[in-house]
């Protein structure tokens, strides 16, 4: 489940404690671009790794995001949200866990704030230049402001020279573990009905649901 309200979200550059110049440059576009756009959709893949611990782990997922709207589905796990409220659906336990959907939580990771998760408690450092197969992208470190109050000390952004669109997202956790989100599909401004981000707790019979 933690694979699904982590991400959200690396190295050998000297740590700067202001916001680089040019990394918050490209990182403006890329927010400019994300929100111009009334909707997207998105695909990506999943790998979690710890190796003092064994675990190299695999998963795909799909967000459907439009406005303050989101749908995501995560293996066996899914969370939406209709603007009001969040409903994160775990099939392992049966449960749907109702929150409000303007609570915070340093740890979730929905589609919305994945695709924008450097604008808020972050400082930035800009790489370098390097390339995902054939495809030039920007590398792009980011250090949480408040390291004491996350589980993770690093994140690094993979943006595509070209598009600006974000193509990669590794998290390094305080314990060890990676975890790398790369988004393999990007649809812009697709049509999505409303219906798309109202739980039904018909359709989880049996599932119990807890409201904060």
């Amino acid at each position: 489940m933690k694979l699904l309200i982590t991400l959200i979200a690396l190295l050998s550059v000297s740590l700067s404690f202001g916001q680089d110049a040019k990394s918050q440059a490209i990182l403006d576009k890329v927010s400019k671009k994300m929100k111009a756009e009334s909707s997207f959709y998105i695909e990506f893949s999943a790998n979690v790794k710890n190796s003092d611990s064994g675990v190299n782990e695999n998963e795909t997922g799909k967000g459907w995001v439009k406005g303050d709207k989101f749908y995501a589905s995560y293996g066996d796990n899914t969370i939406t949200s209709n603007g009001v409220k969040t409903w994160t659906i775990v099939k392992a336990e049966k449960s749907v866990y109702e929150t409000d959907a303007d609570e915070e939580d340093e740890e979730s990771i929905n589609p919305k704030k994945l695709m924008t998760i450097w604008e808020n408690g972050f400082k930035n450092k800009y790489a370098r230049e390097t390339s995902m197969g054939e495809e030039a992208v920007h590398a792009i470190y980011l250090y949480p402001k408040n390291p004491g109050s996350v589980d993770y000390h690093t994140v690094i952004l993979y943006i595509s020279i070209d598009s600006n669109d974000l193509k990669k997202v590794i998290m390094k956790m305080k314990d060890g573990t990676i975890m790398t989100y790369r988004l393999t599909k990007y649809t812009s401004n697709p049509s999505i009905e409303d219906s798309k981000f109202v739980f039904d707790v018909k359709k989880y019979p049996g599932y119990t649901v807890i409201r904060d």
